[in-house]
C-alpha cells in the first residue's frame, strides 16, 4: 500500500499519508514520496490546488524516531545530505505555485508542524494540536522551517514560548493566534476545505499562482515601497492576459467566467 496517496481530481490533487498504524510518521518511503511529489508540482499548471491531509486519527507525528534510531555518530555529510532530503519538502511546497491547504487531526509534531506551517492555509479539528517536539529530544526547535515560520505567524513572544519548551498549542488557541483558519470537527473540514478549492478554482490560474508568489516574497520586503513594485508587477503581467479580458467581460454581463488560462 502506497505510503502517500494522490488523488488528482480535475484541478485539485488530494493528498493523504497513509501510514496510520505509525500516527503517519514520515520514514524514508513518505519523505521521498512528498518530496518528489511537492518539488514536481512546479512543472504542473493542470493541477491548482493542493489538499494535504493524514489517514486515521493523526495528521504526522513527525519522523519516524524508530526507524532513525541512532546507530553511533554518523558523519556529518550524511546527516546533512539525511536533513536536506526533509527540508526540501517545505522548501518545494512554498516554491511551488499552487496553494496547499493542510487539514490536521490529532497531532502535528516535528516534521508534521512544518508541513503544516509550510501550507499557505491550515484547517483544524478542535482536537488537533502543534508541537515543535524537535527540542524535547535532544535537537533544537529550529527545524524544518518553524523558525522562520513560526515567529511570523503568531508572533516571537508566543513562537519563543513554543519553540524553547515544546509545548503543544491546541486548535482554539491556534485558531485565536491565527495560525489556523477554521475549526470544526472532519466532517465540516473537509466541507470547507471543498469550498477553499471551489473559491480558488474561479480565479484565474495566473491571478492564483502569482498571488501565492506575491504573498512569499511580500512577507520578507524590506519595504513598504518593495512590495508595492512586487505587487505592481504582478497586475501588469496579468492585466495582459485573455482571462483578465474575460474577467471583465463577465462582471458586465453579470455572469460566471469562463477562463482559460492564457
Amino acid at each position: 500500500m502506497s505510503v502517500l496517496l494522490v488523488h488528482e481530481e480535475g484541478q485539485v490533487a488530494w493528498l493523504t499519508m497513509n501510514r496510520p498504524e505509525r500516527l503517519n510518521a514520515m520514514d524514508e518511503t513518505l519523505v521521498t514520496a512528498l518530496r518528489e511529489y511537492m518539488q514536481a508540482l512546479y512543472h504542473r499548471p493542470e493541477i491548482r490546488v493542493v489538499v494535504l491531509q493524514g489517514a486515521g486519527r493523526v495528521f504526522c507525528a513527525g519522523l519516524d524516531l524508530k526507524e532513525r534510531a541512532p546507530a553511533g555518530r554518523r558523519a556529518a555529510a550524511d546527516v546533512l545530505k539525511h536533513q536536506r532530503s526533509i527540508r526540501d519538502i517545505m522548501l518545494a511546497m512554498r516554491r511551488c505555485p499552487q496553494p496547499i491547504i493542510s487539514v490536521v487531526q490529532g497531532s502535528a509534531s516535528g516534521g508534521g508542524f512544518g508541513l503544516a506551517l509550510a501550507s499557505d492555509i491550515r484547517l483544524a479539528t478542535p482536537e488537533a494540536r502543534f508541537n515543535a517536539a524537535f527540542i524535547r529530544i535532544g535537537l533544537t526547535a529550529c527545524d524544518m522551517g518553524v523558525s522562520y515560520f513560526l515567529p511570523r505567524m503568531v508572533g516571537s513572544s508566543v513562537a519563543s514560548e513554543l519553540m524553547l519548551t515544546g509545548r503543544f498549542l491546541g486548535a482554539q488557541r491556534a485558531l485565536a493566534l491565527g495560525l489556523v483558519s477554521h475549526v470544526a470537527e472532519m466532517p465540516e473540514l473537509l466541507t470547507e476545505a471543498k469550498s477553499l478549492v471551489a473559491d480558488m478554482l474561479r480565479t484565474t490560474p495566473m491571478g492564483l499562482s502569482l498571488t501565492k508568489d506575491c504573498l512569499n516574497f511580500t512577507i520578507d520586503a524590506p519595504s513598504f515601497d518593495a512590495a508595492i513594485a512586487m505587487e505592481d508587477r504582478n497586475q501588469v503581467l496579468s492585466s495582459q492576459s485573455e482571462d483578465f479580458q474575460e474577467g471583465i467581460r463577465a462582471f458586465l454581463d453579470k455572469r460566471e467566467p469562463s477562463y482559460q488560462g492564457r
